[in-house]
């Protein structure tokens, strides 16, 4: 697997930025200079997107949690906090039910996929109503993800977007976890977050006003002063 390089300090905890559906670690790097002086920061491209090697069939949603353990285990990094995007959410979850002795704590910024919505055709009218709420420069960094991606994998991700069952696995994450929605985002409406946070054992939710489904991008400064106390950053 590709990664930013390991950027931050050497002590104090570890911090994992999880992307989302096809999109590379490319569009967390805001987020990972935030980070930076603050703790040590990794953004890994999963396998099969951005400059990671590019498996076919693209991998299920357990082998890319298990591909994130497995890179841990290269980066010597034994334990981490997670802070997962969109589809990344789903793969946090998984490593949270398959590693739960390599977590910390998880944050769940936008989490699919809304029960209620569970059909490419809602999905793609949601992202459209989103994409309004998004800085322009997210859609050329989706776009040169997605072409390098290719089509077939990207279609091939999207049905496993929507198959998973991330309900299915909230009730057995151990860790402490907080749900971050944007109130101007249509892919997870409030009452889908407060369903995640509830379905959680140790969850909270944080609405955070004016912003859409990509905080991490959109507004990873707010993003960070959120969180920052939620990780034990900056203490």
């Amino acid at each position: 697997m590709h990664a930013l390089a390991g950027t931050g300090v050497t002590a104090g905890p570890t911090v994992i930025l999880v992307h989302g559906m096809v999109v590379s670690s490319r569009y967390m790097a805001p987020m990972a200079e935030i980070l930076a002086p603050e703790c040590a920061v990794y953004a890994p491209d999963l396998p099969g997107y951005g400059r990671s090697y590019k498996p076919w069939p693209p991998f299920t949603v357990a082998e890319l949690a298990d591909a994130l353990a497995a890179w841990m285990d290269a980066e010597h990094l034994g334990r981490a906090h997670l802070v997962a995007n969109s589809f990344g959410c789903q793969i946090a979850a998984e490593f949270a039910v398959r590693h739960p002795w390599r977590l910390e704590r998880l944050v769940l910024q936008g989490p699919t996929v809304d029960p209620a919505a569970r059909t490419m055709r809602q999905q793609i009218w949601r992202s459209m109503l989103n994409s309004r709420n998004e800085p322009s420069s997210l859609g050329w960094i989706s776009l040169r993800d997605y072409w390098a991606a290719g089509l077939p994998r990207a279609w091939t991700t999207f049905r496993l977007v929507l198959a998973d069952r991330i309900e299915d696995k909230l009730p057995h994450i151990d860790a402490v976890t907080m749900v971050v929605r944007g109130d101007r985002d249509p892919l997870v409406p409030h009452d889908w977050a407060e369903r995640v946070a509830r379905l959680l054992p140790r969850g909270e939710l944080s609405t955070m006003t004016g912003l859409g489904h990509t905080i991490n991008y959109a507004a990873p400064a707010r993003l960070v002063d959120l969180i920052r106390p939620f990780l034990g950053l900056g203490s």
